[in-house]
């Protein structure tokens, strides 16, 4: 049974005029001709333009090229996956027959795609205002302490050098699950630090990418527990 839409919007802090607006966000073109697929190619645009101008205002001193870097780190694939894991998205989608059998409410591509359907149904629904809030709501630990290393830094270099900084112990990647057919394989990965509660999670298409997701989870844990989150 899937859990009710109005906690997904307790979570994003919005609420929805037209809610089938979020309906349409959260159907995938696999269950319905009705899907979210032009809401995405909206949120995209809209995501970009948010993240762009937070960078523009956060960075007064860095040029073009590296804010375009930083952009694109933030909206990859691989951040709003790991962000729509953090919403628990993949509760809510509405996925045909053929992707539910295959994993899909846990496939990035999925998960990263319903996120900016979400970011462009409030856009619809509300303006750019409500968007520019839910933008900044998602990205609020990420940007609290991003900084222009983070830009060329992937993140378990990040990860490795917060705690070698603070002599803490070195983060353990953990491989908890393989599922998938072998040429689609989904790689499970926990990260944890010895002496820390809680654990990072990541999921990737190999183990690299899922080692990089659950470190940059840490990461985002470590400065949850150091801001008194």
């Amino acid at each position: 049974m899937k859990p009710s839409a109005d906690k997904l919007c307790r979570v994003l802090d919005y609420r929805f005029a037209e809610p089938l607006l979020l309906q349409q966000a959260l159907t995938h073109r696999s269950a319905d001709a009705v899907n979210n697929e032009r809401l995405e190619f909206l949120g995209d645009a809209i995501l970009g333009l948010v993240i762009a101008d937070l960078l523009y205002q956060r960075f007064p001193d860095i040029g073009e090229g590296m804010l375009s870097r930083a952009r694109a780190t933030l909206v990859k694939g691989e951040t709003l996956a790991m962000l729509a894991r953090q919403l628990a998205l993949g509760d809510y989608m509405i996925l045909g027959s053929g992707e539910l059998k295959s994993g899909g409410h846990r496939r990035d591509s999925i998960l990263a795609g319903m996120l900016e359907a979400i970011i462009g149904a409030i856009y619809i629904d509300g303006g750019i205002e409500p968007a520019r809030h839910v933008i900044g709501g998602l990205y609020r630990v990420t940007l609290q302490d991003f900084s222009a290393d983070d830009i060329t830094k992937d993140p378990k270099t990040r990860l490795q050098e917060y705690l070698q900084a603070r002599q803490l112990p070195l983060p353990q990647y953990e491989v908890t699950a393989i599922s998938g057919y072998e040429h689609e394989q989904m790689f499970s990965v926990q990260c944890r630090i010895a002496g820390i509660a809680g654990a990072g999670a990541g999921q990737g298409g190999n183990r690299r990418r899922a080692e990089q997701q659950a470190a940059q989870q840490m990461l985002e844990i470590l400065m949850q527990q150091q801001n008194g989150g």
